[in-house]
């Protein structure tokens, strides 16, 4: 069986990348580099950590580019060199004009949602905080424009009833390394037919995690704060405070958790705690910790967790989450 013809010019950075970069590669496209972000501090000690993207080049012994500035010189010159046929960036930075314009039929990103659904840069968790039932997978060629550019492919993927960011994220990278490769055989065959996005009203943003907006709001419905959870599980985390007594005030993540359906509470985000159960008053029932890190602790399923406040002194009129 012959190889397949396209050079491809590959962009990526985390493991969601890794697995389309092992498909292209393994279904034999020649891959004249890959670029990557550089070496970054990481941990205590402040190793540089390589990304997760750059372990499998190297073990793999393909070109590897890590550019400072993505409008170096240097760099545009040494991509202009390689003369690629197309661009495919998976969980990258935004490349500019000069970048995307020099492969021979363009570059395509991947993007996990139904575009134009969802544009932004977690799509994965917003789509659970929101309660979708359903999300997706989209190929588009690169513009101007964050997440804009016309559509080659979508293909819709269900989003179970349990599911967290971190088994969607799963689920659409490999069924997103699938569509890359399908929109790869499809440029090579002269089949694509690119589309504009459709230009829809009420569309969901996908902004980027912050400190700010994965903050849990105890004022919130029980459903949406255990969706919250869900949708910041297992990273960056749902986090709150947590005030135990007037002494202990510590900052805590919520990693999985239960909605238990109540009578209206007048007090939300109050700690209700008998010396056996631990659970959270929201304006309709209780919140359930079920996987939870506390500062400085390790993160704790809820029987452990609730063994170690055993051994603390909790002020009942006090103890809450803000």
């Amino acid at each position: 069986m012959d190889k397949p013809a396209l050079k491809v010019l590959f962009f990526g950075t985390p493991d969601f990348a890794v697995e389309t970069l092992k498909q292209i590669h393994r279904k034999g496209y020649e891959i004249v580099a890959v670029v990557t972000t550089p070496d970054k501090p990481a941990g205590r000690g402040r190793k540089l950590k390589k990304s997760a993207v750059k372990r499998y080049a190297e073990q793999h012994g393909l070109p590897l580019l890590q550019p400072e500035k993505l409008k170096d010189k240097q760099f545009i010159e040494t991509i202009k060199s390689l003369q690629p046929d197309v661009g495919v960036v998976v969980a990258f930075r935004i490349l500019p004009r000069q970048v995307y314009e020099i492969p021979r039929l363009g570059t395509f990103n991947l993007h996990a949602s139904l575009l134009p659904d969802y544009r932004g840069a977690a799509p994965i968790n917003h789509v659970i905080i929101n309660g979708e039932k359903e999300t997706g997978i989209t190929t588009f060629f690169l513009n101007d424009k964050v997440d804009t550019g016309e559509i080659l492919l979508q293909e819709k993927v269900p989003v179970d009833k349990k599911e967290t960011a971190g088994s969607l994220h799963d689920k659409l990278m490999y069924r997103g390394a699938e569509l890359v490769l399908e929109t790869l055989q499809k440029i090579e065959a002269g089949e694509i037919e690119p589309q504009p996005q459709p230009d829809l009203t009420n569309l969901h943003p996908a902004p980027k995690l912050t400190r700010e907006n994965t903050r849990i709001d105890w004022h919130q419905p029980g459903e949406s704060i255990e969706r919250f959870i869900r949708g910041l599980s297992p990273y960056p985390g749902a986090w709150s405070m947590m005030r135990l007594n007037s002494e202990k005030s510590m900052r805590c993540v919520l990693y999985l958790a239960d909605f238990e359906p109540g009578e209206p509470h007048p007090d939300s985000g109050k700690i209700h705690w008998d010396g056996k159960n631990f659970r959270i008053a929201v304006r309709d029932g209780w919140i359930i910790p079920q996987l939870i890190k506390t500062e400085g602790k390790k993160t704790l399923p809820r029987k452990d967790f609730i063994n170690g406040l055993k051994n603390i002194k909790i002020d009942k009129n006090i103890a809450r989450c803000y």
